[in-house]
């Protein structure tokens, strides 16, 4: 390996293959090294016999469960906001040639013990069982306010700006020169609401459309807040399916082999199974190379995963999860074959949310008449089996489960500093724009 490179990237996840794709587009000379044998990384598709080894240590599964190479098991399953920022990354690359998208049949939301549709639009509010007569009047009009705002358009705004509002714990306040905005039920009793909706409305809207992972967003000013709903409301109408999201047929990891194929066409260069990829450094700090099987690829940067500089990087969280292979659908999910279905914080009396995700055949991920649902969640405590389980009672009778934590990591380098960029793991938001952020 004599020749040198713009950029070497390390590890096939989705986001080093995103930019691995972009860099090569834009015409830089990129080798792309990874240590396993396979794409995707953390977020890679497992077959079933696959799945049986790296959790139970045999790769012999049940035959009842049909043929393995039918399985596609994310192993950081997430679906795709269908009006986002991936989805613009994957048109303007082209990338979509190379793979095939279907839209998910249901989003939902966990509400005082029941699981009911998420509405996301004025007309969906007053059909939604999860508010009164009122409280569908008031939801209505807030989501009509929501749906004629527009950045450049200041008759949409109302008097409200929404950049300049700031936020108290429980409610969502924003300042104006003549009245308040809120989305919280006690202003309605001074008489300085334009909006007051119930704490139980404000908390679906947070999580299940704003897509909120905590409240969090309660100490904010509401610009993101109603641009996120926005970008729900839009992403359910794009492809007029009981959900905003899409997801690729035969799993997750096609996104990031996809985006590989597009760097290889124009001209990115790919060694997996490369075992010991050492980024080296001069002496001022700053990354020259790789060195793997005592060959060194000179570089200018570097574009690596957590795992790859260990100490760049810090731990931020772990995640727990439960994968389930079953013969069903979600119980209360109207029969769905793929959903969403989001457990807010303040539900299960927890920091963070908990969600679950299901796919099928539907989207050849699995035999016919077979499921993979996950639950996952912020870890919270060290027992897995007993944090998730409010999800998975909810899933109903399961073939087989697994269960499993991995840690979050963030990067603590600068880039100008080391030419070094590291990504960020996945985190537990629902859809992928996270994953197209960096590349953005």
């Amino acid at each position: 390996m004599d020749e040198e490179y713009d950029v070497i990237v390390l590890g096939t996840g989705l986001k080093e293959c995103i930019l691995s794709g972009l860099l090569s587009v834009d015409g830089l000379k990129v080798l792309h090294m990874d240590r396993n044998d396979y794409y995707g990384g953390e977020s890679t598709s497992l077959n079933l016999n696959q799945l049986w080894k790296r959790f139970r240590g045999s790769d012999t599964p049940p035959e009842s469960l049909g043929a393995s190479k039918e399985y596609n098991v994310d192993m950081i399953p997430k679906f795709i906001i269908a009006n986002g920022g991936l989805v613009r990354v994957l048109i303007h690359t082209d990338v979509t040639k190379y793979l095939h998208f279907k839209a998910v049949d249901g989003s939902f939301v966990y509400n005082k013990g029941k699981i009911y549709k998420v509405p996301a639009t004025d007309v969906e509010a007053l059909k939604s069982p999860l508010m009164g007569l009122f409280e569908k009047r008031r939801a209505r009009k807030f989501f009509i306010y929501v749906q004629d705002y527009e950045d450049n358009d200041p008759k949409s705004h109302e008097g409200l700006d929404l950049t300049k509002g700031y936020s108290k714990r429980g409610y969502l306040v924003c300042v104006s020169s003549t009245f308040l905005f809120s989305i919280d039920k006690y202003f309605i009793l001074v008489k300085m609401a334009k909006y007051g909706l119930e704490d139980d409305t404000v908390d679906f809207i947070g999580h299940a459309l704003a897509l909120h992972l905590d409240d969090s967003y309660l100490d904010q000013p509401a610009l993101d807040f109603v641009k996120r709903m926005k970008l729900y409301a839009e992403s359910l109408a794009r492809f007029q399916g009981g959900s905003p999201y899409i997801y690729p047929l035969y799993g997750l990891a096609e996104l990031p082999q996809s985006f590989a194929r597009l760097s290889a066409v124009y001209g990115g260069t790919y060694m997996l199974n490369k075992p010991e990829c050492k980024v080296e450094f001069d002496e001022s700090g700053k990354a020259i190379g790789v060195t793997s099987e005592g060959e060194t690829a000179k570089c200018k940067k570097v574009v690596s995963d957590p795992s790859y500089l260990p100490n760049k990087v810090k731990n931020v969280g772990k995640v727990a999860r439960a994968i389930c292979i079953m013969s069903h659908p979600i119980p209360d999910t109207s029969d769905s074959h793929s959903a969403q279905v989001i457990l807010p914080q303040k539900q299960l009396g927890r920091k963070s949310d908990m969600y679950l995700f299901c796919c099928s055949y539907a989207h050849n991920v699995a035999p016919k008449g077979k499921y993979i649902a996950f639950v996952s969640a912020e870890a919270e405590t060290d027992n897995p089996e007993v944090e998730l389980k409010p999800g998975v009672d909810l899933l109903g009778p399961v073939d087989e489960i697994f269960y499993e934590t991995y840690d979050r990591y963030v990067p603590t380098n600068t880039m100008e500093d080391d030419n070094c960029f590291i990504s960020t793991t996945l985190d537990l938001s629902v859809d992928l724009s996270a994953a197209s952020a960096a590349a953005e």
